[in-house]
């Protein structure tokens, strides 16, 4: 089979550009494509260099729709709104479309379900293989203890980073609650500010924090009287969530349609 051709969404920014250099060095695929929107200071360029890999000879271009068309792929670390734009574009190509953003609206969901008819979508709110694996000894343990121990799920990343919870974060909630059988949005908190009263029995607790340039930082506790049990995972590096997309990329290539998450890449 020939080399899979993948384009870059917002191939420009920190996390695009690492999509490049990880598409560039891993075999089986190529950097076929690069989108940025308009008026970005990256049109134009070409994305190999602005990656720091060497000239590639792929432009980075404002028309979606065009690079769609061509190739058999996209990685797709964007916003909400563009997203789902990528995912009807990746739907009437019938093509992979992997996608990282997180902070999608309910009824962003439901449009990328429906993309997911017609294109291959692998989507998670964290690529890498530790979180994946932390996702799964979370609902194992929400399974095995009961409500006399709290759940609360701690984050940390840089300051530029504009949703919160984190897409992570909301995966580990997700799993204590599925580990326990209920459902989270009516057990989850967001925040405490005040006189608040006693921690309900059951609740699920999210704490956010920002600051400098921390790639990702997530730990799940599980507090009862007398001992806590902490499940934690530290990022250092954003390549790992690069090379996780660009393998669940291969992974997706002739697949079919659907909607897919990295459990089922990882064989979890």
């Amino acid at each position: 089979m020939s080399d899979m051709k993948i384009a870059v969404m917002g191939a420009a920014g920190r996390m695009g550009r690492e999509l490049v250099r990880t598409v560039h060095a891993m075999p089986g695929c190529v950097v076929a494509g690069a989108i940025e929107p308009p008026g970005s200071s990256g049109v134009g360029q070409d994305v190999g260099l602005l990656a720091g890999v060497g000239e590639l000879g792929v432009p980075v271009t404002t028309d979606a729709l065009e690079v769609v068309a061509k190739v058999d792929g996209i990685l797709d670390f964007t916003a909400p709104r563009a997203s789902v734009e990528f995912a009807g574009l990746a739907a009437n190509a019938r093509i992979v479309h992997i996608m990282g953003t997180t902070g999608f609206s309910d009824a962003d969901e439901a449009a990328i379900r429906a993309a997911a008819r017609h294109a291959t979508i692998v989507k998670a709110g964290n690529m890498s293989l530790g979180v994946n694996l932390l996702v799964a000894v979370t609902r194992k343990v929400a399974e095995a203890l009961d409500a006399d121990f709290d759940i609360e799920v701690l984050e940390m990343h840089h300051r530029h980073k504009v949703d919160a919870p984190s897409g992570t974060a909301l995966m580990l909630g997700q799993a204590a609650a599925d580990g326990r059988k209920i459902a989270l949005k009516d057990h989850s908190v967001r925040s405490r500010d005040g006189h608040t009263g006693a921690r309900n029995r059951g609740d699920i607790g999210f704490a956010t924090l920002r600051g400098g340039n921390v790639v990702g930082e997530h730990s799940v506790v599980f507090a009862a009287d007398g001992e806590r049990i902490v499940l934690s995972h530290i990022a250092t590096d954003r390549g790992i969530f690069a090379r996780g997309a660009v393998k669940a990329a291969l992974w997706a290539r002739g697949k079919g349609p659907g909607l897919f998450g990295m459990s089922d890449v990882l064989g979890m």
